[in-house]
């Protein structure tokens, strides 16, 4: 089913008016709490899940290949790749804003005042879910049907400044520029055109990026590879884990680097019983040392 049909049902009935503006397809905070249930952290005032900034710093540390362990955890779609990158060599990590841009419908755009003017003070954009950012956050846009750059220098400039960084599955203009910022970002083409003839169908719903479904509020965390999208219920888990696969991997190459042993003794988990007991009390050291460190019992 297509991203904008999958809007279409979740939203009817449950739009939030934007004060002093007109009406677009948005969940209430209510409806967000409710698709977001398994969100074990606070929440911003518009339900949209809330990951500690500490949380998303383990995340800066964490591999693709340590995220894929989301595939076990009930979540088997949350990566996507064959991106161009700006600045490759950052990763990004982030709370999910999302949007939906779709081709201009004229009757659709008049009702909504999307993409063109309206008899309001303002009309509805893609800046106006930019203009929700804050802190920590990254703008994950679907503009797939859209043709022109969805962002140049001067928005990804304010996206930089307030927020994360982007993830857009579309184009983007002024690429030199955007490169020059220093900030991470992901899309499919450059352009020279900026974007026309296209309409705001959702901000902070459901979108699809790539192959995967993103709700408001996902963590994002993006590589040169590609970029994963953590649903917050399994966050806390994975860097969990994390810290054992880090811990794992500083032994096991201390040992090969005591050069006594063949790979087979240590990797991938010792079988000697010494050995076993060794790692089992260098693991529970370095454990109790890393929660010690960020004041967790």
């Amino acid at each position: 089913m297509k991203t904008w049909k999958i809007a279409m049902i979740v939203l009817v009935g449950l739009a939030g008016a934007i004060p002093g503006r007109a009406q677009v397809f948005r969940m209430t905070p209510e409806e967000l709490i409710k698709y977001t249930a398994g969100n074990p952290f606070g929440r911003f005032p518009d339900g949209r899940p809330k990951v500690p900034d500490s949380i998303l710093e383990r995340v800066k540390d964490m591999s693709m290949e340590e995220v894929y362990g989301v595939e076990s955890m009930g979540f088997p779609s949350q990566y996507t790749g064959d991106w161009k990158i700006v600045n490759p060599q950052k990763k990004l990590v982030g709370r999910a804003v999302t949007l939906l841009l779709m081709p201009i419908r004229p009757e659709v755009a008049e009702v909504d005042s999307s993409g063109k003017p309206s008899n309001g003070p303002r009309k509805i954009t893609h800046q106006t879910a930019l203009d929700l950012l804050q802190k920590g956050d990254v703008i994950v846009m679907d503009a797939r049907g859209i043709y022109g750059g969805i962002i140049g220098d001067n928005l990804a400039t304010y996206i930089n400044d307030v927020g994360a960084g982007f993830v857009i599955d579309g184009m983007i203009r002024d690429l030199d520029g955007i490169k020059e910022i220093g900030m991470t970002g992901y899309y499919r083409e450059a352009v020279p055109p900026a974007l026309t003839n296209c309409m705001v169908a959702g901000i902070n719903i459901p979108v699809t990026i790539g192959k995967v479904t993103v709700l408001p509020g996902d963590v994002v965390l993006g590589d040169a590879e590609g970029v994963y999208f953590i649903p917050p219920k399994a966050v806390k888990e994975l860097v969990d884990r994390a810290d054992e696969t880090h811990i794992h991997d500083e032994w096991t190459k201390m040992k090969f680097g005591q050069g006594r042993y063949k790979s087979s003794d240590i990797y991938g988990s010792p079988h000697d019983p010494a050995l076993i007991k060794e790692y089992q009390e260098y693991l529970k050291k370095r454990l109790d040392a890393l929660h010690k460190q960020r004041g967790e019992q």
